[in-house]
């Protein structure tokens, strides 16, 4: 079965940066559009960034551009998010995820375009 296992979370001052790592099993990630989410505390999940397989289109959400930076090494079935010049608002759980088609990437932010949730990684930025 599909399993999306994250690893990288933890704690950094504000400015500072983190690389979050999650690795895919029971799928070939290839062909596959995944990603990074996040939830913050009293607040709905929201789409990061996601990577699409089948060209190499990257999305990233407003707020990151330009400070995180998502990619893949398919040979370790592994997609990275690299976070820099991290702020407070930041502070969130990050789950890795992967779309139930990679058709649904012009869908990416939605919560529904999932087909697949990895068990998610804190990350808490201080200020």
């Amino acid at each position: 079965q599909v399993q999306l296992v994250e690893s990288g979370g933890g704690l950094v001052q504000s400015g500072g940066s983190l690389r979050l790592s999650c690795v895919g099993s029971g799928f070939t990630m290839r062909y596959s559009a995944v990603g990074w989410f996040r939830q913050a505390p009293g607040k709905e999940r929201e789409g990061v960034s996601v990577s699409d397989g089948r060209d190499g289109a990257r999305y990233y959400h407003d707020s990151v551009k330009g400070r995180f930076t998502i990619s893949r090494d398919n040979a370790k079935n592994t997609v990275y998010l690299q976070m820099n010049d991290l702020k407070p608002e930041d502070s969130a759980t990050y789950f890795c995820v992967r779309l139930r088609h990679p058709s649904l990437v012009g869908q990416w932010t939605s919560t529904n375009a999932v087909g697949y949730w990895g068990q998610g990684t804190q990350v808490t930025v201080s200020a």
